[in-house]
């Protein structure tokens, strides 16, 4: 096996200069061909470019940014390894911040990231509007995830959660439920706001059916702390800020005793890896994070490479900087018909 490649020994072996190597191992757009004949020849000869050598030569760190509310959430995790895998594709190697903790100031977190790297991703920050503003100014180049700020030209990817709550209510009444009550997720949650406001349209269209919202969170302990409460309320279905909150309702239900789906329907939101193991598996909102993931970074790159942003995938909506992607219902066993009234 040969080692200690050079630049100059790749550049030989793919038949270019050693300036298209340098571009080719930088992340910069090069000819399809030459990019080909480089990385077959870096490969051969098992070159590894310096990270040291790259960043003093490009003036750059190399690497990215992406700041999440909590490590220990599936749904983050899922975006974190899609931005991961496209930075490490292009070069990059990443930094990863978490804001989680009552004494952590979120601004603070991201200000302090982002003189550590190229660029941010920040994924669902909770700063208020006039705060992030401030800080985007700072921070540039950034993309958004689960966030806008209006009338700002910073690129974001998003859910539509609003109508995708309405259509979890739009099943539960067809099911026949008639009392439907919701674990609300952190006050501060844009995502949290907008699964309200989809709760709000879904109170004018149904008016026979009885809502109940109740403070909750987005963990499993705020969900299993919530279950009397849901309970109390005699609803005939819940719906959960997300999918942790219901695997804590689901735990507790069954130390009760309490019937999943025959006397209680029980649906999620995010459909993270285990909801489908859940038992009884959860009825859940499809989040695509995988995809946000990517796009986040696609759009991302494109800003650290002054390139022209790839368009949309079809089925995405655009408004003004904001992609914004769909969400769709997995139904699953922990929904069904709602018992008959005693």
């Amino acid at each position: 096996m040969r080692t200690g490649a050079t630049i100059s020994d790749v550049a030989s072996a793919a038949g270019v200069s050693r300036a298209t190597v340098s571009r080719v191992m930088n992340g910069s757009t090069v000819d399809a061909e030459l990019t080909r004949r480089v990385r077959a020849a870096a490969a051969e000869l098992h070159y590894r470019p310096s990270v040291t050598a790259r960043s003093l030569s490009l003036g750059r760190t190399l690497a990215v940014g992406i700041v999440v509310p909590d490590l220990a959430n599936p749904m983050f995790q899922a975006v974190l390894r899609a931005v991961a895998d496209g930075a490490h594709r292009h070069g990059y190697s990443v930094v990863v911040a978490e804001t989680a903790g009552p004494d952590r100031d979120e601004a603070d977190i991201v200000r302090s990231t982002r003189a550590r790297c190229d660029a941010l991703v920040i994924v669902a920050p909770r700063m208020s509007q006039e705060v992030l503003a401030e800080v985007l100014d700072e921070v540039d180049p950034v993309v958004l995830v689960n966030r806008t700020v209006p009338g700002s030209a910073t690129p974001s990817v998003n859910v539509d959660y609003s109508p995708a709550m309405y259509g979890v209510v739009e099943h539960l009444v067809g099911l026949g439920h008639r009392a439907i009550a919701y674990l609300s997720g952190p006050e501060s949650s844009p995502s949290n706001t907008a699964r309200l406001d989809g709760l709000g349209r879904a109170r004018l269209a149904f008016g026979d059916v009885r809502f109940f919202t109740l403070a909750c969170g987005a963990t499993v302990a705020e969900g299993y702390a919530l279950a009397h409460a849901a309970l109390a309320t005699q609803a005939t279905a819940v719906v959960a800020y997300n999918d942790q909150v219901a695997f804590g309702l689901l735990g507790h239900l069954h130390e009760l005793g309490v019937d999943v789906p025959g006397t209680l329907s029980v649906v999620g939101f995010d459909d993270i890896e285990l909801a489908r193991y859940a038992t009884p598996s959860l009825t859940t909102v499809h989040v695509p994070y995988d995809e946000i993931g990517a796009r986040a970074w696609a759009r991302l790159h494109a800003r650290i490479a002054g390139e022209a942003e790839p368009a949309p995938d079809a089925g995405v909506d655009v408004r003004g900087a904001a992609e914004v992607l769909p969400a769709a219902l997995l139904t699953r066993a922990s929904s069904a018909t709602a018992p008959a009234a005693g």
